[in-house]
């Protein structure tokens, strides 16, 4: 089984935690699947942009972008985080290899506005090309994959820096472009949860959009049931959960019925 799994830089900020992602994969491997690994950075980027005196601005959760903060967030997803994380991958046995979108030409970008607000360099995933993926996984290798990319030649903007594209919104499409056929989504929740703080197994988008209504769904966990959602839109064939990151069986045991939960399409 070919499994992406999207890991948030929350999960990535300390040792430990990357310690027990890369056993996960190691486990995950040893039984057979192939892996990719498409992580995010945002705490890390705050850091930095601290640290440079740049102003973080945000826009309904997405960070305003301009070229400072551009370079910062290249300098951390594809620097800092992606290097950290190969690194600890390579500490577990489990060969990696780092990319952005800019290698291999593996995918490009295009800007992405929010109710006519100019977010800057910020992107969707606009172009995929699988060979560059394809050849590492062959070759037994993990790719990682910080989500920044190139402005696609074909599409009118700036080209000057790359575009930071977030990393929930960017799984289910290169997910679907990748071929694989699970996507998971690994958090500090055990799932979605309902009004009594029990995992729900499994949602549709309209059970989704009744439980936002009632305040179920709520606070930080909205973008991740977005972009659970935008993944099964992207990738109607692929199982699409939410699981809990912790643990050296992390990867495996999300792929076990009794653990996150599961969206699928509506009925």
């Amino acid at each position: 089984m070919r499994i992406l799994v999207k890991i948030g830089g929350a999960q990535l900020s300390d040792p430990r935690s990357r310690s027990e992602l890369a056993r996960a994969v190691s486990q995950a491997q040893v039984a057979g699947h192939q892996v990719i690994l498409v992580h995010g950075g945002g705490d890390q980027i705050r850091g930095l942009t601290s640290q440079l005196g740049i102003e973080d601005r945000y826009h309904e959760g997405l960070r305003v972008t301009d070229a400072a903060t551009a370079e910062a967030g290249l300098m951390v997803l594809g620097g800092q985080v992606n290097r950290q994380l190969v690194a600890e991958l390579g500490a577990q046995g489990v060969p990696a290899v780092g990319i952005t979108g800019a290698d291999g030409g593996s995918f490009t970008a295009a800007p992405l506005q929010r109710d006519g607000v100019e977010l800057g360099y910020v992107g969707t995933v606009h172009r995929v090309q699988s060979a560059l993926v394809e050849s590492l996984l062959a070759d037994g290798l993990v790719p990682v994959i910080a989500t920044v990319a190139p402005l696609d030649p074909d599409l009118p903007g700036s080209p000057e820096h790359f575009y930071n594209i977030n990393a929930d919104h960017c799984a289910g499409p290169l997910a679907a472009a990748l071929g694989a056929d699970t996507l998971l989504f690994l958090t500090n929740v055990p799932g979605v949860l309902d009004q009594d703080q029990r995992r729900i197994p499994a949602l549709s988008p309209q059970d989704c959009a009744a439980l936002r209504t009632s305040g179920v769904i709520h606070g930080g966990m909205i973008p991740k049931v977005e972009a659970a959602l935008s993944a099964v839109a992207a990738h109607p064939g692929g199982t699409i959960k939410v699981a809990p990151a912790e643990g050296k069986q992390a990867i495996l045991a999300a792929l076990q019925s009794g653990t996150g939960t599961n969206f699928t399409p509506d009925s």
